[in-house]
């Protein structure tokens, strides 16, 4: 059920950023956006759209937050990969935006997703004024220096740090840059539906980190091919990360045990949350 309906989102999704896409002028920069936001698993669009299923909220609103977390992410990943930054210039098994066209095309690519998904997130379709407050305000904390941002700079500075960071230093960094974004997914669903969104948190708290952990053991083991992207990263910057501080077993132990308990945060929800437990096991088990 979970990949069938991933799909099914995915392909919602794609269509949604082609409608919205095509309203702009043709430029290299509205270009670059939409080779930004083409493909990709859409997980963090899934996870809005299967939140709000499970509080009752249609698609033709949840699509909204779910385009903007993708644009969002899409952002995030543009600059990631700049020379400044990851310096990376395959992305999904294409050349990153930066590769394709230039430096500056896509530093504004970047900001111009960063801005529709906020434009997005505040669509009228989404729902009354409060519920549009709650998830623009909610996205910018998420997305920004006590969120994502924080998370992003923390992972630049100790490439240059004396001493690799410790474990406790690593989960608050990927608290931020991987897992700010998860867990305003997972809430969305209730936060258009006004409800308390206390168990998809903590869903998404657990589930950010398996997230991460399963990312590092790709960039040990992984298939180039497969992922879309260039492996071993860490190691050739020297980087500690879960699998250099745990060992690739126990790291393994860490994203099960972590999966485990993001399925437990949905007991509240019954057998109408299977399809989100499918998508935690599916987080460990990936291959990109």
């Amino acid at each position: 059920m979970f990949r069938e309906r991933l799909a099914e989102d995915a392909a919602l999704i794609q269509t949604h950023f082609d409608r919205v896409l095509a309203g702009f002028e043709t430029l290299p920069v509205t270009s670059g956006m939409a080779w930004a936001t083409w493909g990709g698993k859409r997980l963090r669009g899934f996870w809005v759209l299967e939140s709000a299923r499970l509080h009752g909220i249609g698609t033709e609103r949840a699509i909204w937050p779910a385009t903007a977390i993708e644009a969002l992410h899409a952002y995030s990943l543009v600059h990631d990969d700049l020379p400044c930054m990851d310096d990376d210039d395959l992305r999904r098994g294409r050349p990153t935006v930066h590769a394709k066209w230039d430096e500056g095309t896509a530093v504004l690519a970047g900001d111009a997703l960063h801005s529709l998904a906020f434009e997005l997130a505040a669509h009228p379709e989404c729902g009354p004024a409060a519920v549009r407050a709650d998830l623009v305000l909610s996205l910018a904390r998420a997305a920004g220096a006590a969120g994502m941002v924080e998370g992003q700079a923390r992972d630049m500075a100790a490439e240059s740090a004396p001493a690799p960071l410790t474990l406790d230093q690593i989960t608050a960094l990927q608290a931020g840059k991987t897992g700010a974004l998860i867990e305003w997914s997972a809430c969305a669903g209730a936060r258009l539906a006004q409800a308390d969104p206390a168990p998809l948190r903590d869903y998404a708290r657990a589930l950010g980190l398996a997230f991460q952990i399963a990312d590092d053991i790709l960039d040990v083991e992984g298939d180039a091919q497969k992922a879309g992207k260039r492996l071993q990263k860490d190691a050739s910057k020297g980087k500690a990360t879960f699998v250099s501080l745990l060992g690739l077993d126990a790291a393994r132990t860490r994203a099960r045990d972590l999966a485990d308990a993001a399925c437990d945060a949905l007991t509240s929800y019954g057998a109408r949350a299977e399809t989100l437990r499918e998508a935690a096991r599916f987080v460990i088990s990936r291959q990109s």
